[in-house]
């Protein structure tokens, strides 16, 4: 999901710690008006400093990406098991 793009002067965006909104953007793979909605919405992690542009932190974007771990059936099939155990029956 992450990108290796550099923005419009170059600058490699992985190595960047604070991103404007529209190298978040590029770097997460969204469009800016869905940026936008996030940010309206207190979805996701930003700063405001002047109350006007907003900033992002880079190592903040990757923990909230990964934040919402979607379990594959074999995970939920262990976890279902492990209960099971627990509660003293099979499955």
């Amino acid at each position: 999901m992450v990108s290796t793009e550099t923005d419009a002067k170059g600058i490699d965006l992985n190595n960047k710690e604070i991103l404007t909104s529209e190298e978040a953007a590029r770097y997460m793979g969204f469009s800016m008006s869905y940026l936008y909605k996030l940010t309206m919405k207190k979805l996701i992690p930003h700063y405001k400093p002047m109350g006007k542009m907003c900033y992002f932190n880079r190592k903040e974007l990757i923990e909230w990406l990964q934040s919402n771990k979607v379990s594959t059936a074999t995970e939920i099939e262990q976890q279902a098991q492990a209960y099971c155990m627990k509660k003293g029956g099979v499955l």
